[in-house]
Order: C-alpha cells, then structure tokens, then sequence
C-alpha cells in the first residue's frame, strides 16, 4: 500500500522547488507534534511542505531516528520515516487517515506531512486520534485560511500548532531578483534606524527599482514560474472562491455569481469605505448576507478590513482593502494609483506581526495602539510630528521612512 505513495513522495520531493528559504521555516518550534501551516492559495504551501519533507529526510540520513523494526521486516527495505501525501488521492475514498496512518507508523513512518486535508470529510476528528494514538508521530499539514483550526475546532484544541504562511514580502522579493541575502527587521529597528538601514542596503542595491514590479506581481511565487502571471492569479481567485469559500464553507453554488460581482466591486473601489446597503443592492442580497461574503473574502485572504480600534467584526470596517497589491491589478477596467497602492502595501506589509487599525486621531493608522502612521506618495516639504511612510523616496530622514522598508518585516 505505502509505495505507490512514496513513489509520488519521491518524484515530489526531487521536483519541489523553493527558491529561498522562507523565513517561517525557522520560526516553526518543528518539535510539536501536530502542526498546520495555514495560508492562501497560491503563496507556497505545497512547496514549503515538500522542501521540509526534504529537509528532514536529509537529517534521517546523518541521524536516523530509533525505530523499533518488526522481526518480519528483516531483509525487507529500510524504515523511511518521512512521507508526503495529498489527500486528494483516491485511495482515502475507500480508507480512513487512521488507517493508512496505522500501516505508516507500524513501518517505521515518523513524519507525516500532508496537504488537501479539506478533502478528506471529518479530518480533525481523525488527526486527533492519529495525534493521541501514535505518541512518536509528528503530522504537519497545509490548511486553508478558512478552515476551523485550534480555538474553532474543538477537535484540537490544546493539541494544534498553527503557522501563517504568506506571500513573499518585499525583502524576500528583493533576496530574489538580486541575489542579496537581506534579513529581516523589526518595525522597532526600522522606525529608529531606518537611515542607516537603508543606506547600507542602498550601496548595494536600488529598491525602487524593483518595487514597482513587486507591487503588481511580486506577491505570489507563480511570478517566478513561466506562464501568464495575471491568468495565473485569476485562476487561483477563482480557485477560492469556488473551493475555499463555497466548498469548505458549504455555501450553496448559486451565492457564486454573488460573491464573484461582490469581488470585482472590491476591485474597483478599494481602499474605500464599506457601504452595505448600497452593496447589498448591487449583489442582491441582505445586509446579513453581505457582510457574512465580505468576512469570507476576508478569511481567505482576498480582502483586507481595517477596523477602527477597539473594534472588529461583524461590526462595520472603517475601510476595506484588497488583501495584496497584485490582486489590485486583476481588475481590467482600472489601474490602480500611487495612494492606493501603497496604503495597501503598508497594510500588508505590518498584519502580519502587528495589529493594524484606523484612528480618530490625526493619523492614518495606528499600529499595536502607540505607532501613529500616514502613508504619502511623496515627501512633504515640511517635517512630519508622526511617522510618515513615503512611496517615492528611496531612503529617508527623521520620521520620513521609505515605504519599502516596511516590506523588510519579515
């Protein structure tokens, strides 16, 4: 049974491809023994999942794990505790993940990386008696932003370690194209030494050169690969909301005309404030309806909510962005401007380590409720009281900080 399976592991593995280390890799504590890495279509989960695959076979070579091997396996193949599976397969229509997981670990299986859980009907339940049954396993495996994970899935909580996976940032971006190997800084070190940062990195390289390019198609990694970038992420729009919304959600198929128009709207208007009423007439549906679409758009990474402080769904946003600045441009009939784009560069850029809301203070944003933030295209000619991050400056002074640095978070 398990060697069609590691024959798939196998041709997998050789041909996973990531092109630079993603930082989360060194961020996961790899000892947990259930572990979900979590992120959108279309920014590298399957990647990440087989170069870690890789990487732990590589580490059984130097330093195998004990594994007690039953008398019959004697001149039997060698235990291979790693395996990647997608659970799409057509075998766990007639089998459990119990099952198939007992053969694994009965053959030595330790690590057990899995993708397309969603597929699979009552998932969590069975990776929580894989996880209480077989105390030496440890199973990593990719999830959809919308699937219920540790505190809204009482099947594992207390027992589930979640990871956010994103899209590249610009530090990643830029490690890419110019072959540098940048590290990341924290907002601290950038609002305080963003000068000096900049100007070391400057003598090397020029950011605004690239960051055009990052802004319409830097975000996902289908950039790196040969085919149509915008047909690329059109279809892995589509993907979502046909799969990650309707699917996993089970929201019934006639809602996708809705949350199709209900998309292309946000497109065409975002950054904007959210009008409901005047929404809910577009799409034909309640006020009810409207706002349970715009959080799933907002789940599955498509839309971003900007939330004055002390407030959060399902209350109204003070404004609405789109989730990342390429999806800004997958609207036809309109090309994005300077402002918007880098507002929501800047909101990208910060969620995800910092809480993000809008002020009524005189300020823009305000960042973990004590950084106030504007965002502007071009320097003002006088000094700015509050921390200002300028779109067209390549390196900066006082508490004008180049935008782009902001992409050096993670």
């Amino acid at each position: 049974m398990l060697d069609a399976f590691y024959q798939i592991h196998d041709f997998l593995v050789e041909h996973s491809h990531m092109p630079i280390r993603r930082l989360l890799m060194d961020e996961i504590d790899w000892e947990d023994r259930l572990i979900a890495i979590r992120g959108g279509r279309g920014v590298g989960k399957t990647d990440f999942l087989l170069v870690r695959a890789k990487e732990l076979e590589e580490r059984e070579k130097d330093h195998p794990t004990i594994v007690e091997k039953p008398k019959r396996r004697k001149n039997m193949d060698p235990v291979r505790p790693v395996l990647y599976v997608n659970l799409n397969n057509f075998f766990f229509t007639q089998h459990t993940i119990v099952e198939f997981v007992t053969a694994f670990y009965k053959s030595g299986g330790r690590y057990l990386l899995l993708d397309q859980v969603f597929k699979y009907p009552n998932w969590s339940k069975e990776l929580r008696r894989c996880h209480d049954r077989f105390k030496e396993l440890h199973i990593i495996f990719a999830a959809s932003p919308v699937m219920p994970l540790d505190e809204d899935n009482r099947d594992l909580q207390g027992i589930i370690h979640v990871y956010n996976l994103r899209g590249f940032s610009f530090r990643e971006y830029l490690n890419l194209r110019t072959g540098m190997r940048l590290k990341p800084y924290s907002l601290e070190e950038i609002l305080h030494s963003h000068a000096s940062i900049a100007t070391a990195i400057c003598e090397h390289i020029h950011p605004l050169a690239y960051f055009t390019d990052y802004l319409r198609r830097g975000y996902y990694p289908s950039f790196l690969e040969n085919k149509n970038f915008e047909a690329d992420l059109i279809k892995t729009i589509n993907t979502i909301l046909e799969v990650d919304i309707l699917l996993i959600k089970q929201i019934e198929v006639q809602s996708l005309p809705k949350l199709r128009l209900m998309l292309n709207l946000m497109m065409n208007e975002t950054p904007c404030a959210l009008n409901v009423s005047a929404l809910s007439e577009q799409i034909e549906t309640s006020r009810a309806t409207t706002m349970n679409y715009i959080k799933y758009l907002k789940d599955s990474r498509l839309l971003n909510l900007l939330y004055m402080e002390g407030r959060s769904f399902p209350m109204k946003p003070y404004k609405v962005y789109m989730q990342n600045t390429n999806l800004m441009y997958m609207n036809s009939t309109r090309e994005p401007n300077q402002q918007d784009l880098y507002e929501t560069y800047f909101y990208n850029a910060l969620h995800q380590a910092h809480r993000v809301n809008a002020t009524e203070r005189n300020a823009m944003f305000v960042i973990d409720g004590k950084y106030y933030f504007d965002v502007m295209a071009d320097q003002p000619i006088r000094d700015h009281i509050r921390p200002c991050a300028i779109g067209n400056i390549e390196q900066g002074r006082g508490n004008f900080i180049p935008l782009w640095m902001l992409g050096l978070l993670y």
